[in-house]
């Protein structure tokens, strides 16, 4: 999924070990823009991921992919928006790498007539239509139908 809004916040970094090795997370807070903007958390895991965040300044427009995952532990569900990339946001420009294809380049517009052109002559009144044949049936031509 995609997001699109300005960076407020860095979230602090919280660090561990574990079985397989040491692990860092990290998160952010963007906010969204429209009528209503909405703020949105984010958690990022790994070095490099905690480096793409902490490379873009705050309050600059930024494009999300992250993925929604939640999670139930007794009896109550936690929902997390894991970032999965963060880049800078270039109005009227899509990037190619978070929708997987590049939009073609709009057609120009026509240009405006430069002064105003005769109404069209009316069309000649099409052909009488070949009469439809009847379903009727001679025999029984009462309208009493059962439908």
């Amino acid at each position: 999924m995609e997001i699109t809004g300005r960076l407020i916040k860095i979230l602090q970094e919280v660090r561990g070990e574990s079985q397989r090795g040491p692990w860092v997370r990290g998160g952010f807070v963007i906010e969204t823009d429209g009528d209503y903007p909405r703020q949105v958390a984010f958690t990022t895991f790994g070095e490099d991921r905690l480096a793409m965040v902490k490379s873009i300044p705050l309050n600059t427009p930024v494009v999300v992919n992250f993925n929604p995952e939640s999670r139930e532990y007794e009896g109550r569900w936690y929902t997390d928006l894991r970032c999965s990339r963060i880049q800078n946001y270039v109005p009227g420009q899509m990037p190619p790498a978070a929708t997987g294809y590049a939009w073609p380049p709009a057609a120009p517009a026509a240009p405006a007539p430069t002064q105003m052109q005769p109404p069209a002559a009316p069309a000649a009144p099409a052909a009488p239509a070949a009469q439809a044949p009847s379903f009727a049936s001679p025999l029984n031509n009462d309208e009493d139908l059962p439908f």
